[in-house]
């Protein structure tokens, strides 16, 4: 065991002991989300994670990287881009410091999300520094070797509630052969007609936006991604004009990094639905992947936003807030459905019994 594992294992025993509980930080890009920590500082100490750094294994032919959990995110793309591969979740940074712990704890995904799917599509394995001091690994570097709950996969946007996260393996994948951006001026309603027609016709979209600038107009973006043929088909039967390469990149990116100017508000809401719903009786959001996410900047009624969500098959979180005044009753996040939430604190319960890791982070009271 390094040094710095070893410190960490004795923090995490010392805290235990004096019966307080355990704040795990990473770069701090990310510490905005969820419910705030309520504990006083005399109860609670920081686990500071950022020194467990670097790469473990990296097999470019076999698509595959581990990682400790402090490595910056930075760090490993470029890495990735010397063999021409990338995260195919396209995780947010929110910030220089972002790194691939805080990554897989938030589980947030960018802009191709709705063609390759969630980060916790891609987590192959995970090592867990738990409660009692001990490191526990999950699952391996291959796909299929679990038995039971896939718990590395359960990681994946628990917040830290569960333990933190020391290493990750995921798969990477080759960036694509060609890619080209199609922007097209329409109301939200067209633009939710053609996320019907590409689905529909199951054509190469690796990303897809509609972001309003007046009122109801607003301009649909179209990321076609795959190669040369295919993106060429695609933008011959698709609206739109393309965009510069670095224009395009530059778009996508500020959607990533929620730095386009629709994000410049102190409070933001995120409603996940299923993609092709139609609209939600609500003030006119940006929306991401084919519909399936949407961001809201005014909420005046969080009770008929969340009910309308759900009525819908969704659900709507908290994304930012000014400050805790602003946060409902029943927390950031949408009510656990129950069956969810029995899961998630029979496995906090196994892993955490003590309640010693990030309390109320993810849930209230737990």
């Amino acid at each position: 065991m390094s040094f710095v594992l070893k410190e960490l294992s004795e923090q995490v025993i010392a805290a235990v002991a004096a019966h307080k509980h355990v704040l795990v930080k990473g770069g701090g890009s990310k510490a905005f989300y969820g419910n705030p920590d309520t504990a006083l500082p005399e109860n609670s100490i920081e686990l500071d994670v950022t020194a467990y750094k670097g790469v473990i294994n990296y097999e470019p032919s076999e698509l595959v990287m581990t990682v400790c959990s402090g490595t910056p995110l930075q760090e490993i793309e470029t890495l990735l881009n010397e063999q021409n591969q990338r995260l195919p979740w396209e995780p947010p940074h929110f910030g220089p410091q972002a790194t691939i712990g805080g990554a897989i704890a938030t589980g947030f995904s960018g802009p191709g999300r709705m063609a390759n799917g969630a980060a916790s599509d891609f987590v192959l394995g995970t090592k867990l520094l738990n409660a009692e001091g001990q490191y526990l690994r999950f699952g391996g570097q291959v796909m299929k070797n679990v038995a039971g709950y896939d718990v590395s996969r359960l990681l994946v946007g628990s917040l830290g509630i569960f333990g933190a996260i020391m290493e990750v393996s995921f798969k990477v994948l080759p960036k694509p052969l060609c890619e080209k951006t199609l922007k097209h001026a329409c109301t939200i309603n067209q633009a939710f007609d053609v996320f019907r027609e590409v689905q529909a016709r199951s054509l190469c979209i690796s990303a897809s936006a509609w972001v309003p600038e007046n009122g109801k107009n607003g301009h649909m973006y179209l990321r076609l991604s795959g190669s040369e043929v295919a993106v060429l088909q695609a933008q011959s039967r698709l609206p739109g004009d393309e965009i510069a390469g670095q224009q395009a990149s530059a778009f996508w990116l500020s959607l990533r990094e929620q730095t386009h100017p629709f994000f410049n508000e102190e409070t933001i809401w995120r409603v996940a639905l299923p993609p092709l719903v139609g609209k939600m009786n609500e003030t006119i959001p940006l929306v991401e992947w084919g519909g399936g996410q949407r961001w809201f900047r005014h909420v005046q009624d969080v009770a008929h936003v969340r009910h309308n969500a759900q009525q819908l098959g969704g659900h709507a979180t908290l994304f930012r807030y000014a400050n805790p005044n602003a946060i409902p009753g029943d927390g950031v996040f949408h009510p656990f459905r129950n069956n969810i939430e029995t899961i998630t604190r029979r496995l906090k319960n196994a892993l955490d019994p003590l309640g010693t890791f990030n309390p109320n982070r993810l849930i209230k009271n737990l």
